[in-house]
């Protein structure tokens, strides 16, 4: 009774969820209002969640129903194919046992037309016949609605045809002024859009022995057609489309700098259309030779009278044509250069750019060395529209636009591709462009989170990385290629370090960061930076030479700070010794003097907490060393002078106040202190900052000497100092 009321209420559930104004929102509150409490609403879920299940098991199991009733389709349509092949063939068979009948009457229907001229009645008989024998041999209209122009009418006839079919196409009346111009076949056709294969109209074509005339149809006025285009022979590339279901009985016409692409009704009006369209091409490029050396002809009579009579201007004569014989004589009837325009497209759709690449040079190396007759041109100016798209193909994979996904190692497949088709240079230039459009992308994706620090430590990991991957591959895919690929690279990883070094800028120099900060940042880029020396890449002092503004202003940023902090300590200067109150301060400031180089402090300190010494000059000598340290993280050659003058400018700010202190103090007592604390910037703080100094250069600075070694530095007189006493 249980198992049938569930049943119930679940068959319930799943008409109340399949209805179709079932609204979620609803539907969940009016539940909640009904329930009990939490346990109502746990088994209300597993109801739901076991309908879900076997809904989703009824689904796998229609699907795999489906699908065996797709492929048992797919079975019986092969068969009906077959079969229709096989009605197909026994139609055409028919069709031309058809087509021989009217040939075996043509003379004893043209006998009864002889005799019947002479008598009156009969005679209008037999011009009957006549015209109605005519109709039959000049065309015969195949199942397929196309037409042949038959052998048995002349000259007169065919152009006689060609003027009837022409009248009804309208704005093409300019096509009858060209003399011995003859219509040689012509048929409907279904035009479809080279880049989408998406139908575009009907046409009926019409192939005169000299050019094609494409028509559309006039859906108001049937039988009736409008001039749409004209193509010359010459210029005209017949390209057969492998059948695709549901793209089949197709033909691509190539026309330089387009190319068209028609369906025929059915499998063999598709190879009427190229059998006819290349045996006229062959036979207007006949005509044209034939026409080229009657022309030529006129100029040598006498070497035609002196063949018969002389026999050594007759082996003379006949040397020159054997490479002409010999230059027509190239094999082009394989199976395989015959499919090759086929295979190429097929290939470039599939995005089987290696097997694509592998036919060119297949076919370049078949026909190296060898002549280039008309068929070898017609074939290489197929090959060529082909070498386009596929160089177009491999363009557009290459472009920023594509997925950047994958890193540089997605780019060589169609790098390698292009260099094989001998475009090294536009290879080179793709392959750099997407990764700086990655590199870009990387950089802007980062987010600006957390301290100043570990937004540059993320930004150098992910640029450096990406600039040490795009050379890896760079020299994977153009090693043997021009010396010039790696002039470009260069070039290219210059502009990726501006692109770098303008986030970092922004995000250290233009938001006031710290002296300490920007140090520790700059030597976090210059660490990854020397990592690129293990590929045998140098790009520091490019990154000196784009960081170097920057810097200096920061430099001059802090120095002008730390000279303004003490001119307001001088200001304020009483000149009393340190009390720091505690043993742990004191401890502390011994450990910070320490640091900062200063090892013989503990002769300044007194009894107890005291120090014999100014806070100021303590404040200066710390404030001092601290920017002395981060400025010789941020030092390169570029900022020698720079830091420098600084150093100078800042030491001269504290020794200008000494020396004034000394010469306008009176007590005796104050006057001591003051030469105990001119005495440890002399003795103890310049030498430091001049050790240091050339510690961190790696060479002396002699401004930095002439402190130290003068006893006063600057007299300054009191009228121009800026310190208040």
């Amino acid at each position: 009774m249980a198992m049938a009321m569930s049943d119930s209420g679940a068959s319930r559930l799943r008409r109340q969820l399949e209805s179709g104004g079932f609204e979620a929102r609803l539907y969940v509150k009016q539940l909640s209002q009904q329930s009990d409490g939490d346990r109502d609403l746990q088994e209300h879920r597993q109801r739901i969640q076991a309908l879900a299940e076997e809904t989703a098991q009824n689904l796998k199991r229609n699907v795999y129903q489906n699908y065996r009733q797709f492929i048992e389709t797919a079975r019986e349509i092969s068969y009906l194919e077959s079969e229709m092949y096989q009605l197909s063939h026994l139609l055409t068979e028919q069709k031309s046992s058809l087509e021989s009948i009217p040939l075996t009457l043509l003379p004893a229907a043209a006998a009864a037309g002889a005799a019947a001229a002479s008598g009156g009645e009969e005679g209008v008989g037999g011009a009957g016949g006549r015209d109605h024998l005519r109709g039959q041999a000049g065309f015969f209209s195949t199942p397929g609605g196309a037409s042949r122009d038959g052998s048995g009418p002349g000259e007169e006839g065919k152009q006689r045809t060609l003027t009837t079919l022409l009248e009804k196409v309208e704005g093409c009346r300019h096509l009858l002024e060209t003399p011995g111009q003859y219509l040689v076949y012509n048929g409907d056709l279904v035009e479809y859009d080279a880049d989408h294969m998406a139908q575009l109209q009907r046409v009926h074509g019409f192939l005169m022995n000299d050019c094609l005339l494409v028509a559309t149809w006039l859906p108001q006025r049937r039988g009736m057609y409008r001039y749409n285009a004209l193509y010359s022979l010459d210029g005209l590339a017949v390209v057969n489309v492998k059948d695709n279901p549901p793209m089949k009985d197709m033909f691509k016409l190539l026309m330089f700098p387009e190319s068209r692409i028609f369906q025929a009704e059915n499998a063999k009006i598709k190879r009427e259309w190229l059998e006819v369209l290349e045996e006229t091409k062959r036979a207007l490029s006949e005509k044209r030779r034939r026409e080229q050396e009657e022309a030529a002809a006129p100029r040598g009579p006498p070497q035609v009278t002196s063949k018969a009579t002389n026999p050594f201007e007759d082996d003379e004569e006949e040397e020159p044509a054997v490479p002409e014989v010999e230059e027509e004589n190239v094999d082009l009837s394989m199976e395989w250069i015959q499919e090759l325009p086929e295979d190429l497209d097929v290939c470039i759709a599939q995005r089987d750019f290696e097997g694509a690449v592998d036919l060119l040079d297949k076919l370049n190396h078949y026909l190296e060395d060898k002549p280039s007759p008309p068929p070898v041109k017609e074939l290489r100016a197929k090959v060529e529209e082909r070498v386009r798209q596929l160089t177009e193909v491999l363009v557009f994979e290459l472009s920023p636009d594509r997925s950047l996904r994958g890193g540089p190692k997605a780019t060589r497949r169609a790098v390698s591709q292009l260099i094989r088709l001998g475009q090294c240079t536009k290879a080179c230039e793709l392959f750099l462009r997407n990764r700086a459009a990655a590199v870009h992308t990387a950089i802007r994706q980062l987010r600006i989170e957390g301290a100043t620090l570990l937004y540059i430590h993320k930004l150098c990991h992910v640029f450096f990385t990406s600039l040490l991957e795009t050379a890896r591959e760079f020299e994977i895919d153009f090693a043997g290629t021009d010396s010039g690929c790696y002039s470009a690279f260069v070039v290219w990883a210059r502009s990726a370090m501006g692109m770098f070094v303008d986030a970092f800028s922004k995000q250290v120099f233009d938001s006031k960061e710290s002296l300490s900060t920007a140090a520790e940042c700059v030597k976090v880029a210059k660490e990854h930076c020397q990592q690129l020396g293990d590929i045998g890449l140098d790009l520091t002092f490019i990154i000196h030479a784009l960081l170097v503004k920057d810097i200096q202003g920061a430099l001059h940023s802090y120095k002008e700070i730390i000279i303004e902090a003490t001119k307001h300590r001088n200001s304020e200067e009483m000149w009393r010794r340190m009390n720091l109150m505690t043993p742990e301060a004191l401890g502390k400031l011994k450990e910070e003097m320490k640091s900062c180089g200063v090892s013989n402090f503990e002769q300044y300190t007194g009894h107890d907490c005291w120090v014999n010494l100014s806070y100021t000059v303590v404040a200066f000598t710390k404030q001092t060393m601290g920017f002395l340290e981060e400025a010789l993280k941020l030092y390169f050659p570029e900022l020698h002078m720079v830091l420098l003058e600084s150093l100078v400018e800042i030491i001269l700010v504290a020794v200008q106040h000494v020396d004034y202190s000394l010469r306008c103090e009176q007590d005796p007592e104050k006057k001591a202190f003051i030469r105990q604390n001119a005495s440890f910037l002399y003795e103890t703080v310049l030498p430091v900052v001049e050790k240091r100094f050339e510690e961190g250069v790696g060479k002396p600075a002699k401004q930095l000497q002439d402190l130290r070694n003068a006893s006063r530095l600057i007299r300054v007189n009191p009228e121009s100092t800026t310190s208040v006493v």
